[in-house]
């Protein structure tokens, strides 16, 4: 059941009025945290669950811009047009997660879909078309960060599964750029520098295991610091799509999982 996984008593994620709170919160601030939003057991069940599969997971590093976009030769390496940042993590895909997995039934669930769509203003929300990019497992081990990007998605949605010692921070800036508003050309090269130079003012999301986000990454710029200690940092990305029938393509599944398949 639903209540098995999700802490319906503080969240009420089926009524009107809490969907538009959540909303104006979103609309207003481009990210809302909703803590302890999975119960105990379910942090407690999937946290067995990730350390049970992590030697599934496909490890990469990747060096690429904030904008994640190819190399452009019009500007020096250094520029904040092709100024590189790392990112390093491990992944499990869709179809290495137990089908009887909570991450499963809740990805599935029409009362959290219809919850999620609400509170991000879409009609209504689909999965993957391909059987590996609509459920993800990330595992950041000590020293294993996400670098400062721009999403190219309007939305992210995660849950925090384990938290490490220390380190594994999300940190973000809002608003560094209008890219919705279709202002493409809108780099704003200046302040994305200026937050690579450690000059300009950051903010942080302070959230425990069990903590459900949701963030609109295509305008600000954001990254997860490198993870300190031993244990291991798991987040879970629930990845959903406005329309049916949308698959990630085979060159960007090769990319991030090693395979097409």
């Amino acid at each position: 059941m639903l209540e098995d996984i999700i802490n319906t008593e503080r969240w009420r994620i089926h009524t009107e009025a809490f969907c538009n709170q959540c909303r104006s919160s979103l609309d207003q601030d481009g990210v809302i945290v909703l803590p302890d939003f999975l119960t105990p057991h379910a942090v407690d069940v999937l946290q067995n669950e990730g350390r049970r599969h992590q030697s599934k997971a496909y490890y990469t590093q990747s060096s690429h811009n904030v904008y994640l976009t190819q190399y452009d030769a019009e500007y020096p390496s250094q520029h904040a047009r092709n100024r590189p940042v790392v990112s390093s993590k491990g992944c499990i895909t869709t179809d290495q997660i137990p089908t009887t997995s909570y991450l499963h039934t809740l990805y599935k669930s029409e009362v959290f879909k219809t919850f999620l769509a609400n509170v991000l203003g879409e009609a209504e929300l689909y999965e993957y078309a391909d059987p590996l990019s609509s459920i993800n497992l990330h595992y950041a081990g000590e020293g294993q960060e996400l670098g400062w990007h721009f999403d190219n998605s309007s939305f992210a949605i995660t849950l925090l599964i384990q938290k490490p010692e220390a380190g594994g921070v999300f940190e973000y800036v809002p608003n560094v750029r209008t890219h919705d508003k279709g202002n493409a050309d809108d780099w704003n090269f200046d302040t994305v520098n200026a937050i690579l130079d450690q000059q300009y003012p950051v903010q942080s999301l302070s959230m425990d295991a069990g903590s459900l986000v949701l963030f609109r990454g295509r305008n600000a710029l954001h990254r997860v610091t490198p993870t300190v200690g031993i244990t291991t940092r798991m987040l879970a990305v629930l990845a959903y799509n406005s329309e049916p029938g949308v698959a990630l393509s085979e060159s960007a599944r090769m990319t991030f999982y090693g395979r097409i398949g």
